[in-house]
């Protein structure tokens, strides 16, 4: 494995980290405190193109190979501290780009691509039921098809850009008796006959990136809406999955160096009993621990990356990497917090708001405890 960037790709992520340093600078304190989504700051993310990073280049995307998409947005994880707009970017590229370019019919890729890829559409993806999350497969929406046009029932819950979404992903089942076999998944615009937005859900973090419940009331969708086959939702979204968690804590790395530098400068700022707290054992070691878990973190990150740009799977290595890379970013923002004392407890500091924001990563895309059950499964147990 090689993770040597090409002159080409260091240009692409400086350019990401010059913009996001000019043009990403909205008031976050108040955004966070509001629950507000920057629709700017995501139409400016669409026109420098990180909306479309690993879409082929003819439907407007970006073309990047996996490893290229993930170091780009480490990059603008560690240059934007808004992780509530890149999460929506992240849900949006993963569980709706990618399912299209690799299930999506050509006419679908025209006429939903382009305008994914430039920010223009924002990107939904509806499979998580009230009593249906981790067990994801056992999901009570349905979909019946009457003549060339499907009819879903049913409801969906915590559905990252849900209120601001153009499109969803839905997924539903044709026949409950077949299990993950009669899952199907759907392309389902804003607007469509019986497609219900529920009101915005209030977070513990991410505050920045909009959820919602969904509705599903008799809902009209055509047939020439169905994402792949009738019955072959359960392997589109597992592949979805592994691009997902793979992928989506790429943003955190970048983040976990944010915290590590601003640490390290508070430490050397910051004098007590006449001398730097950087100089206490108890303050350097957690700095050191900060720096392991970056790097491992890293590598990870990156290992998954490369072995998906193989043509290989990646179950292990996506299931590794989410599982290790959520559990070391709130371990350490929460080192920051402790090293900052007082004042990093305290909102202006903005590291309170990593803490929060961090804490979730252990439960989308697969609890921290469903990442072990899939390992454990991997090898063999």
């Amino acid at each position: 494995m090689n993770f040597a960037w090409s002159s080409e790709e260091r240009e692409l992520f400086q350019a990401i980290g010059n913009f996001a340093r000019q043009e990403l600078k909205s008031n976050l304190v108040e955004n966070d405190r509001h629950g507000h989504f920057d629709r700017e700051a995501w139409n400016k993310c669409g026109e420098f193109g990180l909306q479309g990073l690993p879409a082929p280049v003819e439907y407007g995307g970006f073309g990047a190979n996996s490893l290229t998409s993930v170091g780009a947005l480490e990059t603008l994880g560690y240059r934007c501290k808004d992780n509530g707009l890149v999460f929506s970017i992240n849900a949006h590229l993963w569980t709706v780009v990618m399912p299209l370019v690799t299930a999506g019919s050509e006419e679908q890729k025209r006429q939903y691509l382009p305008g994914l890829c430039n920010g223009t559409l924002i990107g939904a993806n509806a499979m998580s039921e009230p009593n249906a999350g981790s067990d994801a497969f056992s999901m009570s929406t349905t979909a019946r098809r009457v003549g060339d046009t499907y009819i879903l029932n049913g409801s969906k819950t915590f559905v990252t850009n849900g209120p601001v979404a153009d499109l969803f992903a839905v997924y539903a089942t044709i026949d409950k008796a077949k299990g993950p076999g009669g899952v199907t998944a759907f392309l389902v615009p804003k607007g469509a006959p019986g497609l219900v937005v529920g009101t915005k859900l209030e977070k513990m973090g991410l505050r920045t990136s909009p959820m919602s419940e969904v509705f599903f009331d008799n809902c009209e969708v055509p047939a020439a809406n169905l994402l792949g086959e009738e019955g072959g939702g359960s392997f589109l979204f597992t592949r979805s999955m592994t691009w997902e968690r793979g992928c989506i804590l790429s943003n955190a790395v970048g983040s976990m160096r944010r915290m590590l530098e601003a640490s390290v400068r508070y430490a050397n700022e910051r004098k007590q009993y006449g001398q730097s707290i950087g100089r206490f054992q108890h303050v350097s070691g957690k700095i050191v621990e900060m720096k392991l878990r970056l790097e491992t973190c890293r590598l990870l990150l990156y290992q998954g990356a490369w072995v998906r740009s193989e043509g290989k799977s990646g179950f292990l290595e996506a299931a590794l990497a989410k599982l290790h890379i959520s559990d070391s970013w709130v371990k350490t923002c929460e080192d920051a917090l402790q090293i900052h004392g007082g004042y990093g407890y305290m909102v202006e500091y903005e590291i309170e708001r990593e803490l929060r924001d961090a804490l979730g990563s252990r439960l989308y895309s697969g609890t921290s405890e469903i990442q072990k059950n899939l390992v454990a499964s991997l090898l063999g147990l």
